[in-house]
């Protein structure tokens, strides 16, 4: 697998933009210990669509308040922040509603979006994404989006999204994010179901942010959707040989695209 390389015009930084490290992790300690469904969940990563920065098997924690509207108290000792460009965000998927996904936020609303020949472009801008990882060589319609045939989509309610979205958002080849969307991909680029296939996320489907790996265990995807008789007996048997014990208690961070 490589790792994209592109010219960008503007100099980014080259680490993520950090909370100051006791808040933050004082906030995830009091999350982990008192912690309901109301502020925090637990998540798994079902597929690779986010490799290498999120694994297959990796086991998170999703702060709920990142996002949250802040009250007038709440606000002076919580962290509340906007959706920023480069964010991991955690979401009800637009058409399968039962379903949380997780990408990383591309476009903010009122943003130009286009990729050309798998590069990147944000506001006219060429971007360096050095978390995104390509495995196939070859392009296609996902790599120079917005223009060109949408490929084939066997969900038909995706379909119907994501046609929408190329006849009414697109002006001049690229595509403008509208008020109270955001755009969202994997960072695994020739193997996620993203906005490109599906259309925009409503602010009101972001539920959080990953916020911390408490676990991660190398598994194939069946079993981490079903959790079946196969996955019990593999983890009777190999829970210490497969557990990505590295990955414990790893913080995770967006990349500020700015």
């Amino acid at each position: 697998m490589a790792t994209t390389t592109t010219t960008e015009l503007k100099a980014l930084p080259s680490e993520p933009i950090q909370r100051n490290s006791v808040t933050e992790w004082a906030i995830t300690i009091l999350i982990l210990l008192f912690g309901t469904s109301t502020i925090a969940q637990p998540f798994v990563i079902p597929t690779s669509s986010m490799h290498n920065t999120l694994l297959t098997g990796d086991h998170l924690i999703v702060d709920k308040l990142a996002y949250a509207p802040p009250g007038a108290l709440s606000r002076h000792f919580l962290p509340y922040e906007q959706v920023k460009r480069g964010d991991i965000i955690v979401f009800k998927h637009p058409t399968l509603i039962s379903t949380d996904y997780v990408k990383r936020v591309i476009g903010l609303p009122g943003d130009h979006i286009k990729l050309v020949n798998k590069q990147l472009y944000v506001n006219g801008r060429p971007l360096t994404e050095p978390y995104v990882i390509h495995e196939n060589n070859y392009y296609s319609y996902r790599d120079n989006f917005p223009l060109g045939e949408p490929e084939y989509n066997p969900d038909p309610k995706m379909a119907v999204r994501a046609n929408e979205m190329l006849h009414n958002n697109v002006v001049n080849g690229e595509l403008v994010v509208p008020p109270g969307n955001y755009f969202a991909m994997g960072d695994n680029r020739d193997n996620s179901l993203d906005s490109r296939y599906w259309g925009l996320v409503p602010r009101e489907n972001i539920m959080g942010k990953p916020l911390i790996i408490f676990w991660s265990y190398d598994a194939p995807t069946d079993d981490l959707t079903g959790y079946s008789l196969h996955h019990l007996l593999d983890l009777g048997e190999h829970f210490f040989t497969r557990t990505r014990w590295e990955r414990t208690l790893k913080l995770i961070h967006g990349y500020p695209l700015n």
